[in-house]
């Protein structure tokens, strides 16, 4: 009973703190005491400022011999390539509107790691787990990137949004992809930082957790759940269930374990990016639809990432 207790509360101070800023989001947008402009301007800001100098940081004060492990980084690669073929092959069996199809297959397979991953990688292992972590979102940032566009454009048949130059432009001009350039050099050649550069970026990095959390709630439309689909369903127990099981069971069958095994967990369970809903918008899927996937994943990686870490904590892994 006492390690039952115990890994009980080592689930919830892992997760309740990021959850509960999520949550006063929501509850500070119903009050009225932030809107729309601020959601629009605070979500701007971390993808152009805090979110990049968050993942500059981490990364250029790591060590990059001890962190880099391309075992993991071949894992994830694998993984995310085979889960986003296998959802499209058997989506495209039953799904039909060409506007539903790439909504569904986006919202299945792409995770919010770039805030949720990160929030849980830190509070479950400190800055050694937030620098492997932006080591694996330095990989599935542009990935994620260009599988999104394919899916969301193939059924569409918008040719014109394929062009690769233009599909690579996009990606190198990403900030956080930009971060990850700048700092990677750092890392390796174990450059230090000037003490100012070492200080606002901190400032900046500080910023980002609590800013994107409280973002991210502030957009929460609970209005929307009883529109919810049988796609928004499926989409997210494949996001939160029967992937994260697939895919960390394949894992640790690999050989991974401890802190390695959790952080995949963490990616392979991250509730669906909001940034799904956007693309999905201005390419011509079902904006509701993603709306509707991103809020019920949103909302259900409550129950499943603090499963998924009671279950590993529970069983000696972390």
């Amino acid at each position: 009973m006492n390690l039952y207790l115990q890994t009980l509360g080592y689930t919830a101070n892992i997760v309740a703190p990021i959850f509960f800023i999520l949550f006063l989001g929501y509850l500070l947008r119903r009050c009225r005491l932030i809107d729309e402009a601020f959601v629009a301007t605070g979500s701007k800001l971390v993808f152009v400022i805090t979110l990049p100098a968050l993942v500059f940081m981490s990364i250029a004060r790591m060590d990059f011999q001890a962190v880099f492990n391309p075992h993991q980084l071949g894992y994830v690669l694998v993984g995310i390539l085979l889960s986003f073929g296998l959802i499209w092959w058997s989506a495209a069996r039953w799904i039909k509107a060409p506007e539903d199809l790439g909504v569904f297959i986006q919202g299945a397979f792409r995770s919010n790691y770039g805030i949720i991953g990160l929030a849980v990688s830190f509070n479950l292992f400190g800055d050694a787990g937030l620098a492997q972590a932006s080591l694996l979102l330095a990989l599935v940032i542009p990935l994620f990137n260009v599988l999104s566009i394919l899916c969301l454009s193939i059924p569409m048949q918008r040719s014109e949004s394929m062009k690769l130059s233009s599909t690579l432009l996009e990606i190198l001009k990403n900030p956080l992809i930009l971060a990850v350039l700048a700092a990677l050099p750092m890392s390796w050649f174990s450059v230090p930082l000037p003490e100012v550069v070492a200080k606002t970026g901190t400032y900046f990095a500080n910023l980002t957790l609590p800013l994107a959390l409280l973002t991210i709630g502030a957009s929460l439309n609970l209005k929307s759940l009883h529109d919810t689909s049988a796609q928004a369903f499926w989409a997210t127990a494949l996001k939160l269930v029967i992937l994260p099981v697939v895919l960390t069971c394949g894992a640790w069958l690999y050989g991974f374990d401890g802190e390695e095994l959790a952080i995949l967990m963490v990616l392979f369970g991250c509730p669906t990016a909001a940034a799904s809903f956007v693309m999905a918008r201005a390419m011509g899927g079902n904006a509701q639809l993603a709306a509707n996937i991103v809020l019920t994943t949103t909302l259900g990686s409550v129950l499943t990432l603090s499963a998924g870490i009671y279950l590993l904590r529970l069983t000696g892994m972390i």
